[in-house]
C-alpha cells in the first residue's frame, strides 16, 4: 500500500490540478502541500495540523477521507516524535497578556462608540479649560491695592430724557427808532 503522501499526489495528478490551484482552493500553503505529498511531516509543528491539512486536502480531492486519515494515523504512529503531541510551554504571562485577553473579550461594536463619545467629551472639557486660560486678564490685576480703583463710579440707571418743549428761538430784533 502506498503512503498517504503518494495517494494525495496521485489523486491530484489524476485530476490534473496544479499545486497552486489546490493551495488557493484549500487555503493551505503550497509548501505544506508539497510536504504532505512528499511525506515530510517535520514541516508541521504538531500532529493536529498534519491531520487537519490531510483531511482538508483529501476532501478537496474527493478521496475517502476516513480511509486516508486512518492510513495517516498508522503512518504517524510509527514515528515516535509525531505519535504524541508536543509539550505545552509554560511561560509567564505578564500584564500585557492579561490586558490583551480582556480586550479580546470586549464587543467592540458597542465599546468603540462609547470610547469615541468619551474622547469627544474629554476634548471639549480640556478645550474649554484652555480657552478659559487664554481669556485676557484685567490689566489692573498686577497693580497694588493702593493704585487700583476698587469701586467703579456709579453709572446712572437711566439717561436724562429731554423735555418736549421746543427750543426757544431768539426773537427777531426790531430796529429801534
Amino acid at each position: 500500500m502506498s503512503s498517504v503522501g503518494e495517494q494525495l499526489k496521485a489523486a491530484r495528478e489524476a485530476r490534473r490540478l496544479d499545486v497552486s490551484v489546490v493551495a488557493n482552493a484549500t487555503n493551505i500553503k503550497s509548501d505544506y502541500i508539497r510536504a504532505m505529498e512528499g511525506g515530510d511531516w517535520s514541516a508541521f509543528s504538531a500532529p493536529v495540523y498534519i491531520k487537519g491539512f490531510v483531511r482538508t486536502y483529501a476532501t478537496h480531492l474527493k478521496l475517502d477521507t476516513a480511509a486516508v486519515v486512518a492510513a495517516l494515523e498508522a503512518e504517524l504512529s510509527a514515528d515516535p516524535e509525531l505519535c504524541e503531541p508536543p509539550p505545552l510551554e509554560q511561560r509567564r504571562r505578564g500584564p500585557i497578556d492579561w490586558l490583551m485577553l480582556q480586550a479580546s473579550k470586549l464587543r467592540w461594536v458597542l465599546v468603540f462608540p462609547i470610547l469615541v463619545g468619551i474622547a469627544v467629551l474629554a476634548a471639549a472639557y480640556f478645550g474649554y479649560q484652555a480657552w478659559q486660560r487664554q481669556q485676557p486678564a484685567s490689566p489692573t490685576r498686577s497693580l497694588s491695592p493702593g493704585l487700583r480703583q476698587t469701586q467703579r463710579p456709579a453709572i446712572p440707571a437711566t439717561l436724562p430724557v429731554p423735555t418736549n418743549t421746543p427750543p426757544t428761538a431768539p426773537s427777531p430784533s426790531r430796529p429801534r427808532r
